[in-house]
């Protein structure tokens, strides 16, 4: 892999400083991390190389959800979805985030299979589900559904269930069915379970945003007619960066709101915090051609 990729990793650690919200998460590991993913699959640097802006998106994800790529906790990844870098938040992530906020105090999630005893409680109790973790999955049987048990901070337990037929209702209605579905079906599966479970979980912030990064950036969310939306705000230092090519060509501020931007972006602001961050960098971009012209 060459260096440039390297480079561009560490020269997001302004942002990623910007927008951490959990001290455990380190800039310095966490771009080793993304640096071994990329030294490791020529693939993924590829598809970097190809789009710089969502793997940029994809470190802020990091940092803004509060997550580890540390491959050996197996909570989440970089990974190359529909020419972009997507963060994937594993269903184990998902939980990790859950108990680490507070949200539960712990939780679990499992499918079942159709040679398993399966027994309901009821929502409140925790399910009865007997089976042999010795056999391979074909002695089990198939997958008839899957369900999700936590406890939360009360001492209570909630349990979320969901058939085989529900979560094929999911699996087609999404826009990944033809990736991840596909390469990693049992995973996917217990994440379908979680995401729903979480919806009776207390509301905590990291938690709700990981769920939205998967459903759009990651385009895990059901199928409609609208592109996802990135709404991230532009940061300070994409901020900075704008100022300095605006010195460097002899624009003003005011040139740019009132006469670039509607051109670049098809829509007028009044001032430059409005930006969202996927709209800095078409600015910067834009401003770095002037300069080099």
């Amino acid at each position: 892999m060459s260096n440039d990729i390297v480079e561009f990793v560490q020269q997001q650690e302004s942002m990623f400083l910007e927008r951490v919200c959990d001290d455990k998460v380190k800039f310095s590991t966490e771009s080793q991390f993304a640096i071994q993913a990329f030294q490791g699959n020529k693939f993924l640097a590829d598809t970097a190389r190809k789009n710089m802006a969502s793997l940029q998106n994809a470190i802020i994800n990091v940092a803004s959800i509060g997550i580890s790529l540390n491959p050996a906790n197996k909570h989440a990844y970089l990974v190359p979805r529909d020419g972009k870098i997507c963060l994937d938040i594993s269903y184990m992530g998902l939980l990790h985030l859950a108990m680490t906020t507070g949200s539960i105090k712990w939780g679990q999630c499992k499918l079942v299979h159709a040679n398993d005893a399966y027994a309901s409680n009821g929502l409140d109790k925790a399910p009865t589900h007997t089976y042999n973790p010795f056999l391979n999955a074909n002695d089990r049987g198939v997958v008839i559904g899957g369900y999700c048990t936590v406890k939360t901070a009360d001492g209570d337990y909630l349990t979320e269930e969901m058939s085989l037929d529900d979560i094929k209702k999911i699996e087609n209605s999404s826009k990944a069915k033809n990736g991840p579905w596909k390469t990693h079906w049992n995973e996917m599966a217990r994440k379908t379970v979680v995401k729903r479970a979480s919806k009776y979980w207390p509301k905590v912030e990291r938690l709700d945003e990981a769920i939205h990064n998967l459903n759009t950036d990651g385009n895990e969310g059901l199928q409609d007619n609208k592109e996802p939306v990135d709404i991230t705000p532009c940061f300070v230092s994409q901020l900075d960066e704008i100022t300095s090519q605006l010195k460097r060509i002899g624009r003003t501020e005011s040139q740019l709101i009132n006469q670039l931007i509607p051109k670049l972006l098809g829509k007028q602001i009044n001032e430059l915090p409005e930006l969202t961050s996927d709209e800095a960098i078409k600015v910067i971009s834009s401003l770095q051609g002037f300069a080099n012209a």
